[in-house]
């Protein structure tokens, strides 16, 4: 029997391709049994996607809520009926914006902002996700959703070519963003390119691509996996000895004098990942455990 795949890559995903493409592809180079990624990227869209695989699945939650970075490259003028240049053409207008237009407006959609999801997304509606419903030239409505935007840089500004670096919290539509900028200019707008640069505590940087994977011997590939724990290093750690470990890995709660409360990460005395635990009233109760041991 082999050994089961636990861990999680960080891939750059390429343009053209669905991020779950990108995925069974990764999966099957790996020859893992179990995989999920963190939050989908469209297939015009590129950058860090990470793919996560075996116990690591308990925890990708962890990093589909977590904050993410953007590159997105705009076309004012033109509006699409996808937000993106995967649509249809809507209308073509002459932008007037100036760079000094451009900067004053991109302050007004930072902070807590509201969102109508677009309709070529994957949110559902009566189970069935709303691009089935576009597809079919069904508009439903949407009610606005409120998004997080930290930070937008500008990085290039050469109208009708508009640059920025987008720091966002999890919900936020990069392509909504594009059209309600292009809105408040006048002139409509949306994005040509979109880049995942980086989410939670991991960049593109650290990304590899599936060419990178392909050129490697299957055991060098699963060197590239980081530890499941990775997705929730932002968590607190708590260390137990065997004795309580074990108890722990049975399901049962222990007592610990733990000074944190809320989620911990639960590590042995030997420093192996069991899971995660909640502090309650003394107890460490068990949350999220993992089946197999971790490296």
């Amino acid at each position: 029997m082999r050994e089961p795949i636990n861990g999680v890559l960080l891939l750059n995903k390429p343009v053209g391709i669905t991020s779950n493409a990108a995925l069974q592809k990764a999966k099957w180079l790996l020859n893992a049994k179990k995989a999920g990624h963190t939050g989908t990227l469209d297939p015009f869209a590129d950058g860090l996607l990470p793919l996560c695989f075996g116990e690591a699945t308990k925890f990708s939650a962890y990093l589909l809520d977590a904050d993410k970075g953007y590159r997105a490259v705009m076309q004012l003028g033109v509006t699409t009926t996808t937000g993106d240049p995967e649509g249809e053409i809507l209308a073509t207008r002459e932008v007037h914006a100036s760079r000094a237009d451009i900067e004053a407006v991109l302050p007004r959609f930072i902070g807590d902002i509201e969102q109508i999801p677009p309709m070529h997304s994957a949110l559902k509606h009566q189970g069935r996700p709303l691009y089935e419903y576009a597809r079919a030239g069904i508009e439903i409505e949407r009610p606005p959703r409120p998004v997080k935007i930290h930070a937008i840089e500008r990085v290039e500004c050469d109208p009708p070519r508009v640059v920025i670096d987008v720091r966002c919290g999890s919900g936020t539509y990069i392509r909504t963003l594009a059209q309600d900028i292009g809105a408040a200019l006048g002139c409509g707008a949306h994005l040509t390119a979109l880049m995942r640069t980086t989410s939670g505590g991991f960049s593109l940087e650290q990304a590899h691509t599936l060419a990178e994977l392909e050129a490697l011997e299957p055991g060098q590939r699963q060197a590239l996996l980081l530890p499941a724990d990775c997705l929730v290093a932002h968590l607190p750690a708590v260390q137990l000895d065997a004795a309580d470990a074990e108890t722990l890995c049975q399901g049962r709660s222990v007592a610990h004098p733990a000074a944190q409360s809320g989620l911990m990460r639960a590590y042995t005395d030997a420093q192996r990942f069991l899971g995660l635990v909640s502090v309650e009233a003394g107890l460490l109760v068990p949350r999220r455990l993992i089946a197999t041991q971790q490296a």
